[in-house]
């Protein structure tokens, strides 16, 4: 009687875990086309000997405002190795602007603190901050010198690099935002890997990849 139980206890054993490997969701195997593209030409990255994560984003857009709350804790853990950036992507003259924000707000070292908020200002509060007096006035009410931050806004410096990613939008050649590059030449979104959350074991599957076309080039 008890070998009979022990066997149904293993029976058991053996069927619930069948059930829970037919249940569990299968990882998709990376493959170029479908969960990712070749940029060409690769570009340049600005990371050094670090892997560069480029995040093409505009604050004008929603999906990168859904993407945030996703893909900030996973850039937070990135390995050494690994570097993760931000480029405003700029397609018109409303993109344009809202590169300028960024780019001010970084230069007073104040990207942190209003990064956040400037995507909620949009796609929360609906506040038009491309109409340089509401943005004025609502950075005011973030604690910040609005008249100072316009200074910052329109210095060379900020016109500079807002131009220089309109540039890289273009070199890049990318369609849409948010749109992912690994290295300067692996480019992926969530549409291409399904969701914002399916998004993130593509980008940590690229970064092997870098990693193993690194170690067969050495």
């Amino acid at each position: 009687m008890k070998d009979m139980n022990f066997a149904f206890l293993r029976l058991m054993f053996v069927a619930l875990s069948l059930a829970f490997l037919w249940s569990a969701p299968v990882r998709a195997e990376l493959a170029l086309g479908k969960q990712y593209t070749l940029v060409s030409p690769a570009q340049p990255t600005e990371t050094g000997k670090n892997i560069e994560v480029l995040e093409f984003f505009s604050y004008a857009c929603p999906h990168c405002h859904d993407l945030e709350p996703v893909l900030n804790p996973w850039a937070g853990k990135l390995p050494g190795d690994v570097t993760f950036r931000r480029l405003p992507a700029v397609f018109n003259d409303t993109y344009l602007i809202y590169a300028k924000i960024f780019y001010a707000a970084e230069a007073m070292g104040l990207l942190d603190k209003l990064h956040t908020p400037i995507f909620d200002a949009i796609h929360v509060q609906h506040q038009n901050l491309s109409v340089e007096k509401t943005m004025q006035e609502w950075i005011g009410k973030q604690g910040v010198d609005g008249k100072k931050f316009a200074e910052v806004y329109n210095s060379f410096a900020v016109v500079n690099k807002a131009q220089r990613a309109k540039q890289l939008t273009r070199a890049y050649a990318i369609m849409g935002v948010p749109t992912l590059v690994v290295e300067g030449k692996y480019m992926t979104s969530a549409s291409q890997a399904g969701s914002n959350e399916k998004l993130l074991p593509v980008l940590d599957d690229l970064i092997k990849k870098v990693r193993q076309d690194r170690g067969s080039k050495s």
